[in-house]
């Protein structure tokens, strides 16, 4: 019965390719646990979400919030290029790797617990004694939150990416049924971070021994990894300082309940994102090994398809986004507007799935100096929140994360032009040119 519903699906599969102009079968069994892990995290945190939204009032949650964004920057010093470092050298057989990394990460998280007490030293003397005392119990924390994820990268780099999904979706059930029931017992922020922390430090660390018990790596290791650590995790703290700079300035403009307002205006929309985040991984294995020619045939179609998909997607959540929220986030009515503007990026998303693996497949040929390029969506959208936060507030911070955004999908679709230029020199894309859309 069930060899004959497989081949049922397989024809349909099939059938559909002609529509989509995708090797549907190839997508289907690729973005299965690729995507797997997506859905749990997303159901998880949307759940967990609910519940912060019911049980916590609004200035303990934004607290919560701000602590988590400053934290994500102390976490730098654990060197968080390490993994893609660790992936790679496992891959070469350098399975040993990962035993350095561990050591490594937990050394230079150090740094990131001093850089904590000294949060916390400032915090005392602003006389914020609340954080100043959630800085000083986190900056334990700091070497260890991050340390224990080298599994994932070990995991990966065996391309044993099955294993890896289940540990990292139970870890997420898990942590957010910990978290849920220490919701129900305690309004007390110190605890409820401690709770945070422990629960999810605990488990890596459980995850880490099982992995490398069921999994012993051999003792080859790679020297290099912790040079490249350190300076990809530099070229990294950036995008982190930005990725937290809407939480920081909100926070020091608008309080804890400004954040709180903000933060679940972005959840239900970033959450439904993460379901489409696999695609560009799946695809980009296939346009690298296709000319030019052939994926421009079909590009335009596949291109206005999602695109038109993220319209539809959008205009639905602007739909029905006051009922999640009245039903789920009552306490939250006042994020319903910002959160339908930022539905936006739904569109720019799915436009991406497809423009981003086609420039990263072929970034290789681009000149290194448009490479600084990438940068510009970053400045823009540090730029816009600086001049909108103060009149606009949240709306204004909601905005720049859509400007952002499109200035993203612009760039990008430079980039695919400019792509297509630099081979056209050397071979024309097609003897006749299909017309867009065609």
């Amino acid at each position: 019965m069930f060899d004959k519903l497989k081949s049922k699906i397989f024809k349909l599969l099939r059938r559909s390719e002609k529509y989509t102009k995708t090797d549907m079968v190839y997508l289907a069994h690729g973005q299965f646990w690729l995507t797997a892990g997506e859905v749990v995290s997303a159901t998880s945190t949307f759940l967990l979400a609910i519940a912060f939204a019911n049980l916590l009032p609004k200035e303990t949650y934004g607290t919560y919030k701000y602590i988590l964004s400053i934290f994500g920057i102390l976490t730098i010093s654990t060197l968080t290029g390490m993994n893609i470092a660790v992936s790679q050298a496992v891959a070469r057989g350098l399975e040993g790797t990962v035993m350095v990394a561990l050591r490594k990460k937990m050394l230079y998280g150090t740094i990131g617990s001093v850089a904590s007490l000294g949060v916390a030293g400032y915090y005392y003397f602003q006389h914020n004694t609340t954080l100043a005392l959630a800085f000083l119990i986190i900056a334990a924390f700091v070497p260890f939150m991050d340390s224990y994820t080298v599994y994932v990268a070990y995991l990966e780099g065996k391309k044993l990416f099955k294993n890896s999904t289940i540990y990292l979706t139970s870890n997420r059930i898990i942590a957010s049924i910990i978290l849920f029931l220490g919701l129900l017992l305690t309004k007390n922020i110190f605890i409820i971070v401690c709770i945070y922390f422990c629960s999810w430090i605990i488990l890596r660390l459980i995850t880490f021994q099982r992995t490398i018990h069921k999994f012993p790596p051999n003792s080859q290791s790679d020297p290099s990894v912790v040079a490249f650590a350190r300076h990809s995790s530099l070229i990294n703290v950036t995008a982190s300082l930005i990725a937290s700079l809407d939480t920081i300035l909100l926070f020091h403009y608008f309080g804890a309940a400004g954040v709180a307002v903000y933060a679940f205006a972005m959840a239900p929309v970033s959450q439904f994102k993460r379901l489409f985040n696999k695609i560009p991984t799946l695809a980009m294995p296939k346009f690298a090994t296709r000319t030019i020619w052939e994926i421009n045939q079909q590009f335009w179609k596949r291109f206005f398809l999602l695109t038109m998909i993220g319209v539809g997607l959008t205009a639905f959540y602007v739909f029905i986004a006051p009922v999640v929220f009245k039903t789920f986030f009552p306490k939250y009515m006042d994020s319903v507007w910002p959160s339908q503007i930022y539905a936006l990026t739904i569109i720019f998303n799915l436009a991406l799935a497809i423009l981003s693996p086609l420039v990263n497949s072929r970034l290789n040929i681009i000149p290194k100096r448009m490479l600084y390029l990438w940068n510009l969506p970053a400045i823009v959208l540090v730029l816009s929140i600086i001049i909108t936060i103060k009149p606009l507030g949240v709306i204004g911070v909601i905005i720049s994360q859509v400007i952002g955004g499109l200035t993203s999908l612009i760039l990008t679709f430079i980039f695919w032009e400019k792509i297509k230029k630099i081979e056209a020199k050397n071979k024309p894309l097609t003897e006749s040119s299909p017309t867009p859309g065609a």
